[in-house]
């Protein structure tokens, strides 16, 4: 039985849309940090120059790592919600549309009457 409320599809095609635009982003901002991150040993200097090199380098990479862990996880968190999304989406689209279909079939009422 229905409450009276009304739910705006195109509102939640909207939410869909841009959730798809945002795992886009995240898929480059993935890319990026994945392969566009990486910093050679020798950038930080030769290990007999620069004691510490080794120590920056491994602290880079230990970051570059927990970067693409926080964007996968951000990426699956959004992926969830769009797939979520599109099936409440889906599922009031189908009940509006079988309303529809009891009430007359969108053809503008009852066809009992109607001359064969």
């Amino acid at each position: 039985m229905s409450d009276g409320m009304r739910v705006d599809l195109s509102a939640l095609d909207e939410v869909i849309r841009r959730l798809w635009r945002l795992l886009d982003d995240m898929d480059k901002a993935g890319t990026t940090s994945r392969y566009d991150t990486e910093i050679p040993m020798d950038a930080f200097g030769q290990s007999c120059w620069f004691t510490e090199a080794r120590d920056l380098h491994g602290a880079q990479a230990d970051m570059k790592a927990k970067i693409e862990g926080i964007i996968k996880k951000l990426h699956e968190l959004i992926d969830d919600f769009g797939t979520k999304t599109s099936k409440v989406r889906d599922k009031y689209n189908n009940e509006e549309h079988e309303i529809q279909t009891s009430v007359g079939g969108g053809s503008g009422g009852s066809t009992r009457d109607a001359m064969v």
